[in-house]
């Protein structure tokens, strides 16, 4: 095995390699923003940054991968693990042997993990234990419901990292809170980067409003995937009953996620897909383009519920709680839980936005130059 002092040592002179982990839908996003930046940084500076990205297959759908990597223009990563399904214990104990293997080859100066996923933590263990630093974007996080495993990768991960960057001032209040403001910067949400990079792209390479035939805003745009409802029948019935309703009120289209129709399937609430209008996952461009032009979003994903906030839609979140409580704050964002009557409660009174104040907590869409400018300067200290 390398030594550890060799895969420690930081860039050589001007130069410095970077390995990037991803595994899921929103860091695919996350990192196409830290691509186009460190792309941008190499032609301007005299420094030049490589950057290995290691795909580790925890979303292998071609609609949940592929597809997102051609769309958001990130390089082909230079390993794909193929590592998905199983327990958390084993994906993330699988994913672990197979990022050493690569990090102990490429001996890089800095790991950047995204996000809270089983790859985040999986990465992030083997990083810290073998003295390479970890950058993790998008720390600070909290659910305050240790019950989910996102919450769990995200306290890790927080706290074995050598740099936490925070989108948000209350994501660095809760580094504070856990003594982790060392070495924690607050730069903006990439996400919101890649939102004003490509909401006018969409309007060009986008087909699916004419696809569906959705003209105008009367329509709203479902999602669900997180375990906390889809591995328990009684949420799932809740929120699928509650889509059956608002769909008898304007038009309700359910994106649908591959594990989430495995459930529906194993709880014999096939029928209820009948009820509204179910599609296939979409490409990230679409799923933009449907975004801004919904009257609204209802979903657990965190990702989504910042979309919608970028684009000005409403939201009702399908969670018990959000580490997104800015949306909330300004009015744009209502948390619902799995509960029918309380869906549809936040339903009749989604339009409550109109009367709120309105500021960016997201950044100013420059969030990814400043992660890069940072590195590169922790890096030549």
């Amino acid at each position: 095995m390398d030594n550890i002092e060799t895969i420690s040592k930081k860039g050589y002179g001007n130069y410095m390699k970077i390995v990037s982990i991803v595994g899921a839908r929103p860091q695919f996003i996350k990192a196409s923003a830290i691509c186009r930046s460190i792309k941008e940084f190499n032609k301007e500076q005299k420094d030049n940054i490589e950057e290995v990205i290691v795909h580790t297959g925890q979303h292998f759908d071609s609609n949940m991968s592929d597809i997102f990597f051609k769309e958001l223009n990130i390089p082909q990563p230079n390993y794909n693990l193929e590592i998905s399904g199983g327990s958390h214990a084993e994906m993330t104990s699988r994913m672990m042997v197979s990022i050493e293997k690569v990090l102990l080859k490429e001996k890089p100066a800095y790991v950047i993990i995204y996000g809270d996923t089983n790859s985040t933590l999986a990465a992030a263990l083997v990083a810290a234990k073998i003295h390479i630093p970890v950058v993790h974007i998008e720390a600070g996080l909290r659910s305050f419901n240790r019950k989910m495993p996102e919450e769990i990768n995200r306290i890790i991960a927080d706290r074995i990292s050598a740099i936490n960057f925070c989108p948000t001032n209350e994501a660095l209040k809760n580094l504070k809170n856990d003594g982790l403001e060392k070495n924690a910067f607050v730069v903006g949400d990439v996400m919101y980067d890649v939102s004003q990079h490509f909401k006018k792209i969409g309007k060009t390479k986008s087909s699916i409003i004419k696809k569906l035939n959705l003209q105008n805003k009367d329509f709203a745009l479902a999602t669900c995937h997180r375990a906390e409802n889809t591995d328990h029948p009684e949420r799932l019935r809740e929120i699928l009953k509650a889509f059956t309703e608002i769909n008898k009120k304007m038009p309700l289209f359910f994106c649908i996620h591959p594990r989430t129709k495995k459930f529906i399937s194993k709880f014999n609430l096939t029928s209820y897909l009948n009820n509204f209008s179910v599609i296939e996952p979409l490409s990230f461009i679409d799923m933009v383009m449907l975004e801004q032009a919904a009257s609204l979003i209802l979903t657990d994903s965190g990702g989504v519920q910042k979309e919608a906030f970028f684009y000005k839609t409403p939201c009702i979140t399908l969670r018990d709680e959000t580490e997104w409580v800015e949306t909330v704050e300004l009015g744009w964002n209502q948390v619902a839980g799995a509960n029918m009557d309380e869906i549809l409660n936040a339903f009749n009174n989604k339009d409550i936005h109109k009367s709120i104040k309105q500021y960016e907590p997201y950044g100013d869409g420059f969030s990814a130059n400043k992660i890069i400018q940072i590195i590169n300067e922790q890096n030549n200290k």
